[in-house]
């Protein structure tokens, strides 16, 4: 936990924390930024990312790091914890005018030592495709930004593709592309080819093949981050509405919802085994959601602001019940590959994750790691344990740093007790954010429920008599999981002649039916508009904003805080003097960065190697040690 001392004390920056795997430690030689070092003036710059890549190099400096600061762009070799970063040399470095790059991704697939794929979006709106290694091979879509013209949130490679790639920009549209196709000089022509509940999928018209293949447009306000599933199967959504959208990709189905406690979400991660997933966003909670149930599991408070950022740490996830525990070791890359290569193929950790997860009622042992940073400058670290994901199941070791406020097992000691009644009261009374939700609901601030729900401590699968009922969009799509690849929208896509496949699906008729829908549905979620831009459907959804947050609170969308068990972070440490926009798992180290260009490294337990000889006392680190 952070340090409660006050003053001085919560001011300064740590430089190592600790764990139940041991000591990480901040390897200052291993700093990445700007070459001059020097702190960059952030204000009105889009924030600083990171992106890896493996490029199998023989010599064993096989990693690449790019990372955005203001209007430039660097390209690295990663050393990480093996030798001091040399910023002198960089491969590649750009500086662009007129527009500041927002978000960029690597293509693991087509990666060699002799050339990398680099998509990286902008804050005007378009795409650049780029090698770094080459420097003379690039491609500009949406050059006159005809397809979309607000800002790129988020661009990544379709799994296991090495052609097709996903932008999002903040009018909360979503592009895929293909890089063998051009954008043409007239802006595009839709058609509807799927919609749903406050989402609509359009397929481009032409004659010719052209980008964008398709155009998603999902919830209210900005798109903030997606993510695909380790399979590459389904997208999970973070929108500016609060909502988070999980689609089967291929088929465009939604599969399941969930609403952010209080304003939008920003970040989304998926789980190694994909079974979990991580949002963060401005109610400064972590919350996690599971991909099968379609329903929150828990929310972690430790942030004193906006969660920028989540991910899993795929080393350290276990399983252990006596049978080898799954393998999440290996790079990033490799991690990658071996999830996103073959997008159909039987994905083994999945399904020994299955096997515990069924009905077997013997104890397991699963730990999933996560982490998370924030505006509040602080880096947290989460263990989502059996006690959370099996309430039904008797406890295989002691459980920690975990509130798991469950009618059935009240906590053993005082100390506990204190400690769930103290969070309870921090999260309930966390600024204005929070207070006009708790009074909405039935109970004080500080104060717990005499009994939970029944169904959060019975087993997942089970839907109780009495308890929530999933609503009505999330309970019919559970299905497209099954959907095959005949169903694919990509594939239908791809044929300019397909467009009279849809001919069917008139786009008045389509409305006229989802409206109505939604009036039977007494949905607080107003249709989607066609065109991203409509200054009313703006208004009306900043109208009904409050409506909708007190709609579903209380609901699976949104349980209340006291529903759900509520996870305190095993470590809670201000790391950086400003915002952090970056948080990676490595397989020696754990990589941040913040809004002044800094990309720092943190050792893994027992991984300090080369670095630790070269630390001499004229180059010791300014911070505190705890």
């Amino acid at each position: 936990m952070a340090a409660e001392g006050g003053g001085k004390e919560m001011n300064e920056i740590k430089t190592q924390f600790t764990t139940r795997e041991g000591v990480y430690k901040l390897l200052t030689h291993s700093e990445y930024s700007r070459p001059n070092r020097v702190p960059f003036n952030s204000q009105g710059s889009n924030p600083v990312k990171v992106s890896f890549v493996n490029v199998n190099d023989q010599s064993g400096n096989g990693d690449r790091i790019c990372f955005n600061v203001g209007r430039e762009l660097y390209f690295y070799i990663y050393k990480g914890v093996r030798k001091a970063a040399d910023l002198s040399k960089p491969i590649d470095k750009r500086i662009y005018k007129g527009t500041q790059p927002t978000c960029h991704d690597f293509n693991p697939l087509t990666a060699t030592a002799e050339s990398v794929s680099l998509l990286v979006g902008f804050s005007a709106g378009q795409v650049q495709l780029i090698d770094p290694i080459k420097k003379e091979t690039s491609k500009l879509f949406n050059e006159e930004r005809l397809i979309d013209k607000s800002r790129v949130t988020c661009v990544r490679w379709v799994p296991g593709s090495e052609s097709l790639f996903l932008v999002a920009h903040s009018s909360g549209s979503m592009y895929l592309y293909n890089v063998e196709n051009t954008c043409g000089t007239t802006a595009p022509h839709y058609q509807l080819l799927k919609q749903g509940e406050n989402y609509a999928v359009h397929t481009c018209k032409s004659k010719s093949a052209r980008n964008p293949l398709l155009r998603w447009t999902v919830g209210e306000g900005a798109l903030n981050e997606f993510a695909f599933s380790p399979d590459g199967k389904f997208l999970a959504c973070a929108s500016q509405d609060g909502f988070l959208r999980v689609f089967g990709f291929d088929a465009a189905e939604l599969h399941g919802t969930m609403k952010s406690y209080f304003g939008g979400l920003l970040c989304v991660c998926w789980s190694p085994d994909g079974r979990y997933i991580v949002a963060g966003g401005e109610d400064d909670l972590v919350t996690v959601w599971s991909f099968m149930d379609c329903r929150v599991i828990a929310r972690g408070h430790g942030h004193k602001s906006w969660v920028s950022v989540v991910a899993f740490d795929h080393c350290t996830t276990s399983v252990e019940d006596g049978d080898p525990p799954a393998e999440f070791s290996g790079s990033d890359e490799d991690f990658h590959e071996h999830y996103g290569a073959g997008r159909d193929r039987a994905n083994s950790s999945h399904s020994r994750l299955s096997k515990r997860n069924s009905t077997d009622s013997r104890p397991v042992s699963v730990t999933y790691r996560f982490g998370s940073v924030g505006q509040d400058t602080q880096l947290c670290l989460w263990d989502l344990t059996e006690d959370i994901l099996f309430p039904h199941l008797p406890l295989s070791r002691t459980r920690t740093h975990t509130n798991v406020m469950n009618a059935t097992s009240p906590p053993a000691t005082g100390q506990n007790t204190t400690t769930v009644s103290t969070t309870t009261n921090s999260s309930g009374t966390n600024g204005k954010d929070n207070v006009s939700n708790s009074s909405t609901s039935g109970n004080p601030a500080n104060s717990l429920p005499s009994t939970l729900p029944r169904s959060n401590s019975l087993p997942h699968s089970s839907n109780p008599a009495g308890g929530n009922t999933p609503n009505s969009h999330t309970g019919s799509s559970t299905n497209s999981s099954s959907s095959t690849k005949g169903n694919s929208i990509i594939d239908g896509a791809f044929i300019a002649t397909s467009v009279s496949k849809f001919a069917t699906l008139s786009l008045h008729d389509s409305r006229k039916e989802r409206h109505e829908k939604d009036h039977k549905r007494n949905h607080s979620m107003g249709h989607i508009s066609s065109k991203s831009s409509d200054k009313l459907n703006q208004l009306s959804s900043s109208r009904t904003a409050k409506a909708d947050a007190a709609k579903t609170l209380g609901t699976t969308l949104c349980p209340r805080m006291e529903e759900v068990p509520l996870l305190e972070p095993l470590v809670c440490k201000k790391i950086a003097h400003e915002r952090l926009t970056v948080l990676i798992f490595l397989e020696d180290c754990l990589v941040t960065a913040c809004q002044e260009g800094f990309v720092c490294t943190w050792a893994r337990p027992g991984k300090v190697g080369l670095l630790s000889s070269q630390n001499n006392p004229a180059n010791s680190p300014s911070g505190t040690v705890v």
